[in-house]
């Protein structure tokens, strides 16, 4: 009787968390199924046991005769990319959000962290609200999303609507775990930074040192103003800057294609270059990046004029890191 085709998607649905947050490939041939992972820092009886879990989650599974394991122990070194501004309201969480996933499409291995502690977002904008992170001894496993970027937020771990009261020490603790995570092969972290300069801003320079930080912000003075405070702070930790992106650049009426500016046009662009900063390039104010981000769809999974804003910045992001 012949064995019915196997199906790589079902297969990768049925894998365990930690496996496909370690996961580097998974190929069909002939029956057999081939699983390459990410085992650095396991010891001996660890990565049996991660081999024994996917071995029992995939026998079985409908055209897999036969399961062979791989696991490899070389990790790379993490890079942390922080996203901030001065003020709240500049759309930076949907920049770091879409950032993530151009990268991701780039063939990067990415990671993304909110770190808005008190008003996280992230779940919302990869599509993955109520999925609650697992944990492997003192470390969260972080939840896989359609895009290929694991995430991991506050907002996986509260009650939908529930307020976060805590003081600056529980915020640290909070953000070295989710920073401090078990991010498998993840080259690349991108962390969304709460608006401001305040006290998780500061844990993070103190602990958790960037590679290099975004900026955004919209045209506007009053943001520019803020920008800069943002700016002056990773100036003090030694924190290269990447760049500054202007985000809600123009807006194009949807009936008659008129363009207007109603946060102001090139001013993001002008203060980077006073500051000697990169200019990564700028966001369009559109009605579609809101309802997309809304769904649960990054613009920059798509294709458009937003997808490719997204991704000329993100590759201006990849060749700074490839540079240093």
């Amino acid at each position: 009787m012949n064995t019915p085709a196997a199906d790589p998607e079902q297969l990768r649905s049925v894998l365990p968390q930690l496996a496909l947050v370690r996961l580097q490939s998974l190929r069909l041939n002939e029956g057999i199924a081939i699983v390459v992972l990410d085992a650095s820092g396991f010891d001996a009886i660890e990565r049996d046991q991660l081999e024994a879990e996917v071995r029992q989650a995939l026998s079985g599974q409908p055209g897999v005769a036969e399961v062979r394991v791989a696991l490899m122990a070389d990790k790379p070194r993490l890079r942390i990319i922080a996203v901030g501004s001065g003020k709240g309201g500049v759309g930076k969480s949907t920049v770091s959000t879409n950032l993530a996933v151009a990268l991701a499409r780039m063939g990067r291995k990415v990671g993304l962290v909110d770190a808005d502690i008190y008003g996280p977002s992230q779940p919302l904008l990869l599509g993955n609200e109520g999925i609650k992170p697992q944990a492997r001894g003192n470390k969260l496993i972080p939840v896989p999303s359609r895009w290929g970027v694991p995430v991991l937020s506050m907002g996986q771990m509260i009650e939908p609507g529930k307020a976060i009261a805590w003081r600056g020490p529980m915020v640290g603790k909070a953000l070295g775990q989710l920073i401090e995570a078990e991010w498998g092969d993840v080259e690349v972290l991108i962390v969304d930074l709460p608006p401001g300069t305040g006290d998780v801003q500061l844990n993070m320079l103190q602990r958790h040192k960037p590679s290099g930080a975004v900026i955004v912000s919209t045209p506007q003075d009053l943001a520019l103003i803020d920008a800069r405070r943002a700016i002056q702070l990773f100036e003090v930790g030694q924190v290269p800057l990447i760049g500054m992106v202007e985000n809600m650049a123009g807006y194009a009426c949807p009936h008659c294609g008129e363009v207007s500016d109603p946060f102001g046009s090139g001013g993001a662009e002008a203060a980077a270059g006073e500051l000697g900063m990169a200019f990564l390039g700028r966001i369009p104010l559109q009605l579609a990046i809101r309802e997309a981000s809304d769904a649960g769809t990054p613009p920059a999974a798509g294709d458009g004029p937003a997808a490719e804003a997204f991704a000329a910045i993100a590759k201006r992001v990849a060749t700074w890191l490839d540079n240093q």
